[in-house]
């Protein structure tokens, strides 16, 4: 087939897909770029005419400027680093605590079927139940202080990373551990040397996922016997009908959610080259 010759068409109907309509193929970095910035320019867009065409009640929906002169005041005051600080406090804590307890289990249940066997049905069970069921108990036992709130983030995030870890491990090709057994491999050397390295970049991936229920608990744990945090601003900020102030907290809680998201992302590309396509 000289050069010139087309390639053959294997689209129905004759039709050649698009660039956007790639499917699982790279897009030109320009247009990647420019979808990436649509994504936040046209719903800021959208808002700001909404809230400005005069149709929606501004104690409803405020305009962008007084959202951030609402951020502008609250940092003002020293509410907004007060609260920023303490709700990441309450979700490092508590996630730091379920990443510690999930990752070996995560790993030991997807190795040996009879951990497996042991653990995942009552795992199952309770990840069905809501973590915020779980406040008044966690009131009762542990008081009002910081105990309840960071005891309430790591329940309602371990489960979830010790099944993600577990399916993980499952997914392992088998030739890979059986030419480590040919090769002499001990079995402690196929689950240090093998599986753990093997998994690690989806042990990263499921606290990037499961990091963002973390943030939502902590929302909900403050809303009770809290003084201070994002989710106590959010409070106080309905009681007093400022939808400005509530609109405030929901950027900063997003804004921290997208830079721990590309903080994991970053921390695969340094640790995990392999693993990024």
């Amino acid at each position: 087939m000289s050069a010139s010759t087309p390639k053959p068409n294997n689209q129905p109907g004759g039709l050649q897909p698009t660039i956007f309509w790639r499917i699982a193929e790279d897009i030109p970095a320009h247009l990647k770029w420019t979808l990436t910035v649509s994504s936040i320019v046209l719903p800021l867009g959208l808002w700001w005419g909404v809230s400005n065409s005069g149709l929606v009640n501004p104690d409803f929906l405020p305009t962008p400027i007084a959202v951030v002169q609402a951020l502008i005041d609250l940092h003002s005051k020293g509410f907004l680093i007060q609260d920023t600080l303490m709700s990441c406090f309450r979700v490092g804590v508590g996630f730091f605590l379920a990443a510690v307890v999930s990752a070996p289990i995560g790993v030991a249940m997807g190795t040996f079927t009879s951990i497996r066997s042991l653990l995942e049905p009552i795992i199952g069970i309770v990840r069905y139940m809501p973590a915020p069921a779980f406040t008044p108990l966690l009131l009762i036992y542990l008081g009002i202080e910081e105990e309840p709130k960071i005891a309430l983030i790591f329940i309602g995030t371990v489960f979830f990373n010790v099944l993600m870890i577990m399916d993980s491990v499952k997914f392992i090709p088998k030739e890979l551990l059986e030419t480590t057994y040919t090769l002499g491999g001990r079995r402690h050397q196929v689950l240090f040397q093998v599986i753990t390295p093997y998994v690690i970049p989806n042990i990263l991936d499921a606290f990037r996922v499961n990091m963002a229920a973390s943030w939502n608990l902590v929302v909900v744990a403050e809303l009770i016997a809290a003084n201070e945090g994002l989710g106590k601003r959010i409070e106080l900020a309905e009681k007093f009908f400022r939808t400005d102030n509530i609109f405030a907290c929901l950027i900063v809680l997003g804004l921290i959610g997208f830079s721990l998201d590309l903080f994991f992302r970053w921390l695969q590309r340094a640790f995990c080259p392999w693993a990024i396509d």
